[in-house]
């Protein structure tokens, strides 16, 4: 049975898959990582035939394996289904010299759907194998796409309430109105006055107050989160990059076995961390390649080998990737530093008190998995336009910057390995940038932009977003970063 542990605590007594994806953190701030790396239980050319449900299962139950195979089995089956618009879940679709993995086919058209499709029937059977009596309050701190699709998971589902934090000033017009017309009982949406490193921060400093979390308990309440921090976040998004290379090579793109890049729009290091684990479960991946925008705290991190947040905050067109703070990065710390908990503690110690930490040059020579890059906001825009000419194609901004990143490290590498570019949102969630980078003049405001932008790239308006022109906006509440905890314990009381 694969058992979990903490990047932090080398003492603190390892759980089952089920309590991890309860708790969400660990009780001592740090993240939770397989004890041993599971393994998977099939062939490549096998898996050739695989459904993307039945790959999910055969990669999910190593990493899951506390539940039963009825129990798993129900929950992906579940989460996959009519409500992802194309049979494939994430099909992979070859423009302008990539391969773009579209992960934008599910309830809130953004990469998000694929794991918090599945998460609430995890927690839900994780609560009823742990006997959990307590309501499960999700408390999530999102960038933009995590709350949407968050909510969406959860919506309505019995015995849970959830909470999502999001920058007032910094999401786009679409990704506002999914959040502030969602639906359901148990949903709350909470605008702040700052950025996202802040809910980010203040989300943490909430699980970690253990006196909150005991009297939140005895009126029947304990948090977990839906953020790439929870391992039933994490680890469903390793799917999708073997079911990425095995299109590829139904495709005739690659042979089996050969190896493939993938470019990943790159935030709060969730994605491409699954990208780390794929590497590790045997996918030929030879480079994964952390691509960000203007905020570039990561590029440096990988090319210079220190993690400095001190810096300005950038509000970009990419808000998804508007993070100085990435949380998933410190799993890769704990595996780079020899799976050392007591060393990852230290670095994210030093990060808390001054806002940087080094590595050491034999630490820093762990990274060669990884490249990195970075795209600004005419980079980003150059590049939309450059693919729409090419082929048709439009790309989001998130999509966008990893397209750029990767055209940026084929010319300075000169590596032909094929690569396959991480599509992490639709068009229609920007609809402002895409035109702006496509030349439009004018550009009509709100879900005008979004008339606009169908008119000019021709492609259906997804259900989603075609529905908000009719939604009614159901929440208003914004507050000071300051006020989260006492906001959080109003709406619970």
């Amino acid at each position: 049975m694969t058992l979990y542990r903490s990047t932090r605590d080398p003492y603190a007594k390892a759980i089952t898959a089920s309590q991890a994806v309860l708790q969400g953190l660990s009780p001592d701030g740090g993240l939770y990582v397989p004890v041993t790396m599971p393994q998977i239980d099939f062939n490549f050319e096998d898996a050739l035939a695989f459904s993307y449900q039945e790959l999910a299962y055969r990669i999910l139950k190593p990493f899951f394996s506390d539940y039963s195979q009825a129990e798993l089995t129900d929950c992906i089956n579940s989460a996959y289904g009519p409500n992802f618009t194309d049979p494939l879940v994430a099909p992979v679709n070859y423009q302008a010299d990539n391969a773009y993995l579209e992960l934008f086919h599910g309830p809130t058209i953004a990469f998000k759907d694929i794991a918090l499709q599945l998460l609430p029937y995890l927690m839900t059977t994780a609560a009823k194998k742990n006997q959990l009596t307590n309501k499960i309050v999700i408390l999530t701190a999102t960038s933009g796409d995590t709350g949407k699709a968050a909510m969406e998971g959860f919506a309505d589902v019995p015995n849970t309430e959830i909470c999502v934090f999001y920058p007032k000033d910094g999401v786009s017009p679409i990704q506002e109105k999914q959040m502030l017309t969602q639906k359901g009982a148990n949903t709350h949406v909470i605008g702040i006055k700052g950025n996202f490193d802040q809910a980010q921060t203040n989300v943490k400093e909430i699980f970690n107050n253990r006196d909150l979390a005991k009297q939140l308990a005895t009126k029947g309440y304990q948090f977990s989160s839906a953020n790439s921090i929870n391992i039933g976040r994490l680890f469903p998004q390793v799917v999708y990059y073997f079911h990425a290379y095995l299109q590829l090579v139904k495709a005739g793109k690659v042979t089996l076995g050969a190896p493939v890049n993938f470019s990943v729009p790159t935030g709060n290091f969730g994605d491409i961390l699954a990208g780390y684990y794929a590497k590790q479960l045997g996918l030929p991946i030879k480079k994964l390649i952390c691509a960000s925008n203007k905020n570039n705290v990561l590029t440096d991190f990988f090319n210079e080998g220190t993690y400095d947040k001190n810096r300005p905050f950038y509000v970009t067109t990419s808000p998804s990737m508007d993070i100085l703070v990435s949380s998933n990065l410190e799993r890769l710390l704990f595996y780079i530093s020899g799976e050392d908990a007591a060393k990852t503690a230290q670095l994210m110690a030093d990060l808390n008190q001054t806002g940087k930490y080094s590595l050491n040059e034999n630490t820093k020579a762990k990274l060669a998995d990884f490249a990195a890059g970075f795209a600004d906001e005419a980079s980003t825009e150059a590049e939309i336009a450059r693919v729409y000419q090419a082929s048709g194609y439009t790309l989001d901004p998130h999509t966008a910057v990893a397209s750029a990143v990767a055209e940026q490290y084929k010319k300075a590498s000169g590596d032909s390995t094929p690569m396959v570019v991480v599509a992490t949102a639709s068009p229609y969630k920007f609809p402002q940038a895409v035109l702006r980078s496509l030349g439009a003049n004018e550009i009509d405001s709100g879900l005008d932009a979004v008339n606009q932008l169908q008119a000019l790239i021709k492609v259906p308006l997804p259900k989603t977003v075609a529905d908000l022109f009719t939604a009614k906006e159901l929440h208003s509440l914004v507050v000071e970063p300051a006020e989260m905890e006492a906001t959080v314990i109003d709406i619970l009381e």
